[in-house]
């Protein structure tokens, strides 16, 4: 269900603290006024007259990662994440937002996507299994698809892909966009009905939740009840614990660290499955990073890497540098948007970075 009047949030978050324990951009700025009830303050504030939009307050608006973590640790679940992406409607509209932002809505009218500049048409095959597959996957780390493919093989899944290229309309509405969010998320559900599948897996946490909670929530559109929703590492796990996955240990002792992807607070559920996957090729025990599980911060795969660059780098550090000190050499992760940020800067630290598909696939025991 649509939420109602969602900027309202602002005034139960503007003087509580009961995330900011959690908050990514407050511990890496130390700055009180990005953290959630800094952010909802300033939208109150201006709500009341008591000070104006201008470059300073509306880069205040647009510091916000949308990542969940301040929603995850609200005991009242206030959609404080909703309530910014419809102020920044309003910004938007009001041609308040940075000159970034209406740059990359334009190259998602014109491309579906702000990573590369070809309109794929959408897919025509039909199976009882879709797979989406997003632009993160096609143009920032098209190996985390293989990977997924043949591990899917592997359990008799021969998905139909869909959505390949395109964003899912998470972008638009956390830059502000919900028309273009609707159209583009109402595109993707045509072409899912048209693949006539009953199963729609993803391969990020990103994605199950912009399926399963941003579209309801924020849109007004849904996924047909008769279709369910799952994340393809929760589908290997299963496979894995019944026998129907046959992995082989891998023999590198290199120490490792599994890093819980953007948005994995969203879906508390499946912390497990990609640990029970790492740890069945993975020949010693991983090294748990400090910000992991319910607490798990992004790293800079959100909309912040166009409009605040600077802090979705220094989110991507602090995850690398959060590794460094558990002394992993090794990072594994499945979302292809955080691969894609974390190798950026892997580097620079002497880490590795390794997607977990890619992992797997290649230890299928024949």
């Amino acid at each position: 269900m649509k939420l109602n009047n969602p900027i309202d949030t602002v005034e139960n978050c503007r003087y509580c603290l009961m995330c900011r324990h959690v908050a990514p951009v407050g511990h890496i700025t130390k700055d009180e006024t990005l953290t959630p009830h800094g952010i909802a303050l300033t939208v109150a504030s201006q709500r009341r007259g008591l000070i104006q939009w201008n470059r300073e307050t509306v880069a205040v608006i647009y510091s916000e990662p949308d990542g969940g973590n301040c929603r995850a640790h609200c005991i009242t679940d206030q959609p404080l994440p909703e309530a910014i992406a419809a102020v920044r409607a309003e910004l938007t509209a009001q041609d308040l937002a940075p000159a970034i932002v209406y740059r990359v809505h334009e190259a998602l009218e014109k491309w579906h996507t702000p990573f590369g500049e070809e309109r794929l048409a959408p897919a025509t095959g039909r199976a009882e299994v879709a797979l989406f597959v997003g632009d993160e996957a096609h143009y920032l780390w098209p190996s985390a698809l293989e990977g997924a493919l043949k591990l899917l093989e592997a359990v008799g899944l021969r998905p139909t892909l869909i959505g390949r290229g395109r964003s899912s309309g998470y972008l638009a509405s956390s830059l502000g966009f919900p028309e273009t969010a609707t159209r583009q998320g109402q595109e993707l559900l045509a072409e899912l009905s048209a693949s006539g599948a009953s199963r729609l897996l993803v391969l990020s946490p990103g994605d199950y939740f912009t399926f399963n909670q941003l579209y309801p929530e924020r849109l007004g559109i849904a996924l047909p009840p008769e279709v369910a929703l799952n994340d393809v590492a929760s589908v290997l796990a299963e496979a894995l614990a019944d026998g129907r996955l046959p992995l082989r240990a891998s023999e590198e002792p290199t120490p490792y660290a599994y890093v819980d992807p953007t948005h994995a607070v969203r879906v508390p559920q499946r912390f497990d499955a990609p640990r029970a996957l790492v740890g069945a090729v993975m020949p010693s025990a991983p090294l748990e990073l400090f910000w992991r599980r319910e607490r798990a911060h992004p790293v800079g795969s959100t909309a912040l890497q166009f409009t605040r660059p600077e802090l979705a780098d220094a989110l991507t550090r602090a995850r690398l540098e959060d590794a460094k000190n558990r002394g992993a050499e090794l990072l594994i992760c499945e979302d292809p948007g955080s691969l894609y940020q974390l190798k950026q800067h892997a580097g620079a630290l002497s880490l590795r970075v390794k997607g977990l598909y890619e992992l797997l696939a290649e230890h299928i025991a024949c």
